[in-house]
């Protein structure tokens, strides 16, 4: 019989069994790519992460990412969760484990900062790979479509819907209030017209909608729509907030900012997840984004490939 450890993760929450669930193989090696996906299908998570000795021994380890659907080049919430994961090891492929972690992945080098209580890992934080990108605009009714809402709780008062990426990309919309947000239900065929559409992508056309209000603009609440990857509805998605954050901080006025981004998600599901981001922007371009939540272990158990 062939068997696989795997562990599970609540990320982006201190509360087990809310967050966004994660599985990871932490040691992946001899799992062909297609064996890859069969599990990440199985799992049915958002997310599924596999790690594997790095290419540059300097790194701490590969990580690829898989949804039910197909691999992705980054995420947010696996790159926290692994990390968790792997902080709690004595060593990551014979190399002991620090205080900070390099992730090789498609769209970069990941590098990730361990948050210690006590000497316990309870969090992590992320930088985001690649700068901010800012592709196509979306309209309004296609927005609207998507999530079966009227046009008119669709806001484009600060921007447009449009694409935004720090390393994978998302359409993100703001809505008029919670109410809009609560209202929000996936629509297959509206999702699959915009996919049609899209020109700018990494991954099957995911929504990003949120509302904040003018006395608190930065703690913003959010939902995440991906049914084309079997992703109905995302409880936490740390590389769309990480995108929303670094567009909304160019987008302001101030060239030079330190901003500290609170995003919560996953309400809705009853997952509530809490993701926090710190943006630098200067000279009026946004330099940094990190991304930090905590984390709870939840299971472990071995995935059995052959009998």
């Amino acid at each position: 019989m062939t068997t696989v450890p795997y562990l599970t993760v609540d990320v982006f929450t201190t509360t087990r069994f809310e967050g966004n669930p994660l599985a990871v193989i932490s040691d992946a090696r001899g799992l062909t790519d297609a064996a890859m996906q069969k599990i990440a299908t199985e799992f049915n998570y958002s997310e599924v992460t596999f790690v594997l000795p790095p290419e540059d021994p300097a790194n701490s380890a590969r990580v690829r990412i898989f949804t039910p659907t197909m691999e992705i080049p980054f995420a947010g919430h696996p790159n926290v969760g692994t990390a968790f994961v792997l902080g709690q090891q004595a060593e990551i492929f014979g190399k002991p484990v620090g205080d900070t972690l390099r992730f090789e992945e498609r769209a970069g080098l990941v590098e990730v900062i361990l948050e210690r209580n006590e000497g316990r890992v309870t969090a992590a934080a992320i930088r985001a790979p690649q700068p901010l990108a800012i592709g196509d605009t979306i309209t309004g009714e296609t927005v609207a479509r998507c999530v079966s809402l009227d046009p008119g709780v669709v806001v484009a008062t600060t921007h447009a819907p449009v694409f935004a990426s720090v390393g994978l990309n998302f359409a993100v919309a703001e809505l008029s209030g919670v109410e809009a947000l609560a209202a929000a239900r996936p629509n297959l065929a509206g999702f699959h017209e915009a996919a049609g559409r899209q020109t700018t992508s990494g991954h099957d056309f995911s929504l990003f909608v949120y509302v904040r209000s003018p006395e608190n603009p930065w703690n913003i609440r959010a939902r995440m729509f991906a049914p084309l990857d079997n992703v109905p509805e995302d409880p936490a998605t740390g590389s769309a907030s990480a995108a929303l954050g670094a567009y909304l901080v160019s987008l302001a006025p101030e060239a030079d900012m330190n901003v500290r981004i609170t995003i919560e998600q996953g309400v809705e599901m009853g997952r509530r997840s809490i993701i926090a981001l710190d943006v630098t922007k200067s000279g009026g371009i946004v330099t940094d984004v990190m991304i930090s939540g905590s984390c709870v272990s939840v299971m472990r158990g071995e995935i059995t490939l052959r009998d």
